[in-house]
């Protein structure tokens, strides 16, 4: 029996930067939704008349949650994918 150790610590190279990669995602995802959550406050608690900045900085945050969640989505449909194929 032969094995390919330089094979083998390709994968086991490229595993561990696809699990960084996905984990950081993940918590920017997390610290995002909590940046809008502060900042739905924060404009809760502003002026009562118009809009403030912070309900501005919520919606990004919000968009930014959301690309940081379809990117792990991506990286765990895409391994599904590899381990089905």
């Amino acid at each position: 029996m032969h094995i390919n150790w330089s094979a083998l610590a390709d994968t086991a190279g490229v595993s561990f930067l696809v699990t960084v990669a996905v984990v950081s995602a993940f918590a920017l995802g997390i610290l995002a939704l909590s940046r809008r959550e502060a900042a739905v406050e924060a404009a809760g608690a502003g002026a009562p008349s118009g809009g403030s900045p912070a309900a501005g900085n919520g919606a990004v945050a919000l968009a930014a949650a959301g690309v940081c969640f379809a990117a792990c989505a991506a990286a765990v449909g895409y391994g599904l994918m590899l381990i089905a194929s």
